[in-house]
């Protein structure tokens, strides 16, 4: 059973640390673990998953306050940006990613250093940092135990990757939904006060770039949408890279990968509930983004279609640098250009997947998205968003 006192008690004993910062997260936790007991229908192997998972969060967050405490200064460190990227899953938003971090303006968080920021990396090591190795183990094994994985969310250990488990350490992240049936917690977190997560997610970022420079950020994961204003209020300067594609194209592939990840964990699985759940999450993600669009100003957006970024990539983000008042040096255009021609879309593999599986049409998603696709043009990536 995942119990949350246990939990906390295991990753003191792992990590002989007992300061766990500020107390917003527990209310997560319980959550998390009640809603995981009474509705995700886990398995004992998905209990066995999802337990050493939250542990890891928790002895992460563990370190990052001890760090915290031991060096305040790291606490002076100003985070610049970040530059945000946004949109629906499977928009693009992964390769997007992927070229922002070859740029060497632009400090990108690692998967290596988000599964184990503690201590915190060093420039003159951190191409060769012992956590690389461990976390491309990490997932060889996961690869192996599921391999339909490669096909449809393929990392690296030093890629860029989403800031999901920055927001984890403070147990308030959709990401949750996406592992397993927990419906109560969703509804909780979606419209819980996130800016205790984005907190906890600035210290992370801080103690990541003290001796590990560059200070210019760029984070992604399409979960940001729900919560943008706490964003803002972390992240005053943060200015967001907009990917855009029709939502009939993409919601049948989002629900392919939530029905495989979850599972890993339970044995239960209804699609067409899923299907549903999913429609009204994106679509309730997209309203927020939008109304804060309006609220905050054109200035800080940059659109990209789905469709320029694979016909024209670099050119795409050279154009989108512009509109947020950066520009692309020789350095990472050259590197952008080597990525894009070794990195075709689909070298691993095809994910194949259909909107009917989850009871979905193609029509019926367009209606329930016509507020979004009045509003932009999903295939140039440009927007009239009305005040």
């Amino acid at each position: 059973m995942l119990d949350a006192g246990q939990l906390l008690d295991e990753a003191a004993r792992e990590t002989g640390l007992g300061d766990f910062g500020e107390d917003g997260f527990r209310e997560g936790l319980d959550r998390l673990t009640d809603a995981l007991e009474t509705e995700g229908r886990l398995t004992e192997l998905g209990r066995q998953i999802l337990g050493l998972r939250l542990r890891m969060l928790l002895v992460n967050r563990l370190g990052v306050e001890h760090e915290h405490h031991l060096h305040p200064e790291v606490a002076d460190e100003e985070v610049g940006g970040p530059l945000v990227i946004i949109g629906l899953p499977r928009t693009g938003t992964t390769a997007l990613s992927a070229l922002l971090a070859l740029d060497p303006q632009i400090r990108s968080l690692r998967l290596w250093e988000s599964g184990a920021p503690v201590p915190a990396p060093e420039t003159a090591t951190e191409h060769t940092d012992a956590r690389i190795a461990q976390t491309e183990a990490g997932l060889a094994a996961m690869y192996e135990a599921f391999p339909r994985m490669k096909t449809m969310y393929f990392q690296t250990a030093t890629g860029a990757t989403e800031c999901q488990d920055l927001l984890g350490m403070a147990l308030r992240t959709a990401h949750f939904d996406g592992m397993a049936h927990v419906p109560s917690y969703t509804d909780w977190v979606v419209d819980c006060d996130m800016t205790p997560a984005y907190r906890t997610h600035r210290r992370v970022l801080q103690l990541l770039q003290w001796h590990c420079p560059p200070r210019l950020w760029h984070l992604k994961t399409p979960v940001h949408m729900l919560a943008l204003d706490a964003l803002a209020d972390v992240y005053p300067g943060a200015r967001f890279l907009w990917t855009h594609r029709d939502p009939s194209e993409v919601l049948g592939s989002v629900c392919s990968l939530v029905a495989y990840t979850r599972s890993w964990v339970s044995d239960h699985h209804d699609p067409v509930a899923l299907g549903q759940q999913q429609v009204a999450l994106w679509a309730l993600a997209l309203r927020r983004a939008m109304d804060f669009r309006r609220r905050v100003g054109e200035e800080r957006f940059a659109d990209i279609g789905f469709g320029d970024l694979n016909a024209a990539p670099v050119p795409t983000v050279a154009r989108a640098y512009g509109q947020l008042g950066l520009e692309l040096g020789p350095a990472g255009r050259q590197a952008m250009l080597r990525w894009s021609a070794e990195h075709p879309r689909g070298a691993h593999g095809a994910h194949a997947y259909a909107l009917g599986e989850f009871g979905l049409s193609a029509a019926e998603v367009r209606d329930r998205f016509a507020f979004y696709l009045e509003g932009f043009d999903v295939a140039q990536g440009t927007g009239h968003l009305e005040g």
